[in-house]
């Protein structure tokens, strides 16, 4: 079943563009979505795709009417969806859209073609796209979306009409965020937006890899290790092992200690007006007498040698192992 289309927030020039066009009955036969990851460009092309199918003509669709229902059970005729098998969309792929554009739409005057990730193209497969966008078949909408900072071939995106998507300020991020998770509270939605740079979705699938919940974890047994050597040593050992479990979210787990330590010394240099925006306040306030600044300096230099070491296919328990021993000393190993 086809999700539906969420709403479109935050992103108003690329949908009044659309609305407008749709109303006037002048959609270009192609548009290119493009813009940084999760802010909302898949879900403004399903919008449009409904408009276009939807027998009231709503944009986002009325659900109601049997086209709706159709789209909405993946079942509509007229809708052709196109995303990456694996890493890339291929070849085959494109040949069978090609063939299904021979014939006319089915049940309206309209068939839409939603390609996600057309940076994902195979050379190939984006140079047999590109003789669809030459000569488009009458009837035919197509929605490609593509990430900002991935090429596509400048042929592709000067056959198509864009329509640029922008991150989202930091507050409108964390509203959806929490739309989407109601568990969130303020602080840690507005935080997440942050490290998310405005894209809610990038901020969910953040979220879901449970490392900012194994960050706090982490911080808070450091600080109750207290004095006690052995102690120390076994958590830090018991944490060396859990971090060295996050595998691929590793290096994300890194960037968040640096960000800690960083607002640590803005923190002793400047006040805690100046780290207003972290969800991690009251562990700040706990560490504040924890670490010196050459301390603070130091442990900053140590997790840029453990994301290098990390990089290098260092295995990764020695990696953390050394990290975390470095951190759990008052004078981070300096």
């Amino acid at each position: 079943m086809l999700p539906a289309a969420a709403p479109v927030v935050g992103q108003e020039r690329p949908l009044r563009l659309l609305q407008r066009a749709l109303a006037g009955d002048r959609l270009a036969h192609a548009y290119l979505l493009r813009g940084p990851e999760g802010v909302g460009k898949r879900s403004c092309a399903r919008a449009l795709a409904a408009a276009v199918l939807c027998q009231q003509g709503i944009f986002g669709g009325c659900g109601a009417c049997p086209a709706c229902r159709k789209l909405r059970q993946s079942l509509h005729p007229d809708f052709v969806h196109l995303a990456p098998q694996g890493t890339a969309i291929k070849i085959d792929q494109v040949r069978g859209l090609k063939e299904a554009l021979r014939f006319a739409p089915l049940l309206g005057e309209r068939r839409v073609v939603l390609l996600e990730r057309v940076q994902a193209m195979r050379p190939e497969a984006a140079n047999s796209l590109l003789k669809v966008l030459e000569e488009p078949p009458p009837g035919n909408l197509l929605l490609l979306t593509a990430d900002e900072n991935e090429p596509i071939l400048s042929t592709i995106a000067s056959r198509c009409q864009l329509l640029a998507f922008g991150p989202l300020p930091r507050e409108l991020a964390a509203q959806v965020l929490r739309r989407e998770r109601p568990e969130l509270d303020p602080v840690e939605a507005l935080a997440l937006a942050a490290l998310a740079e405005g894209s809610p979705g990038r901020g969910l699938a953040l979220h879901a890899t449970g490392v900012l919940a194994f960050r706090r974890d982490l911080i808070e047994r450091l600080l109750d290790s207290g004095d006690n050597a052995a102690a120390t040593a076994r958590e830090v050992l018991a944490l060396a092992n859990e971090a060295a479990e996050l595998k691929e979210h590793l290096p994300l787990l890194f960037d968040l200690l640096r960000l800690f330590f960083r607002d640590l010394m803005v923190l002793r240099l400047a006040g805690p007006g100046f780290v207003a925006g972290s969800d991690l306040g009251p562990l700040l306030e706990r560490a504040r007498e924890r670490w010196s600044f050459a301390a603070l300096s130091a442990t900053l230099s140590k997790i840029d040698t453990a994301s290098r070491a990390l990089a290098q296919n260092v295995t990764r328990t020695l990696v953390c192992e050394t990290l975390l021993f470095a951190i759990a000393s008052p004078e981070a190993g300096g």
